[in-house]
């Protein structure tokens, strides 16, 4: 998480630091005598890397943040498309292999209470996407681009719990699956390889309503599971 934060940040202050806005075409270039001869850069103000009227797809795996007594990862498989330069669309599937982790068992080692968790098995959907920012930054006299887009949309969530052990406080009790209508979003970045290949950091957010395990009076509550994925994909 820090890192992907730390990500963020380098890249919002290469944005602020970029020079003021100028006309320009998409071809004009900067020619800077301390670069190599064959080396041209593009101004701030054209992307060199174009996203409008193309398909993409990912892949790719990670951990989720999220869940106090689980330890879980991420498989995931993303395609989308994009209309225009800023606005698109993306579907995506994700698996997760999960378990109670040390700190459950921690809770279970005290006077044989039970800790209630739930356990993500897959979740699939689909969201608009936002990409009107990008930036440039010069490292070891190479430059690289990137995207930073923001995702809103729906998905459907799998999981299993064990609200049956909870509420009666014995082992050996069978796990609850449920299935759930989850809202998401997302906050990534895309380091562009070439015009072809590039490279994602993406945070998922889900956000779901479930029933509290408490056997009496239980009521519908917002859980929320965080996935920090790491992919690559292609650019049709």
């Amino acid at each position: 998480m820090k890192i992907f934060l730390s990500i963020i940040a380098l890249g919002f202050v290469s944005f602020i630091i970029s020079p003021t806005p100028v006309e320009a075409s998409r071809g004009d270039v900067y020619n800077f005598s301390w670069l190599d001869p064959d080396k041209e850069v593009y101004v701030l103000q054209n992307r060199k890397y174009r996203k409008d009227g193309r398909l993409h797809a990912y892949v790719g795996g990670g951990k989720t943040l999220s869940g106090a007594f689980v330890d879980a990862k991420t498989l995931q498989a993303r395609v989308g498309y994009f209309f225009t330069e800023d606005w698109g669309v993306e579907f995506l599937y994700a698996t997760t292999d999960g378990e109670e982790n040390s700190t459950g068992q921690l809770v279970r080692d005290q006077g044989g209470a039970r800790p209630f968790r739930r356990i993500i098995d897959d979740y699939m959907g689909g969201m608009v996407v936002w990409s009107p920012f990008y930036s440039k930054i010069n490292t070891f006299n190479k430059i690289l681009y990137f995207d930073w887009f923001l995702g809103f949309g729906y998905a459907k969530v799998e999981e299993t719990n064990n609200k049956i052990e909870y509420r009666d406080n014995f082992g050996g009790a069978a796990p609850t699956t449920e299935t759930h209508n989850a809202l998401m979003w997302n906050l990534g970045v895309k380091f562009f390889v070439n015009h072809s290949w590039s490279i994602r950091v993406d945070l998922t957010s889900l956000h779901y309503r479930a029933e509290t395990p408490q056997e009496t009076n239980p009521e519908n509550t917002w859980y929320n599971n965080f996935d920090m994925v790491f992919m690559l994909g292609y650019n049709f």
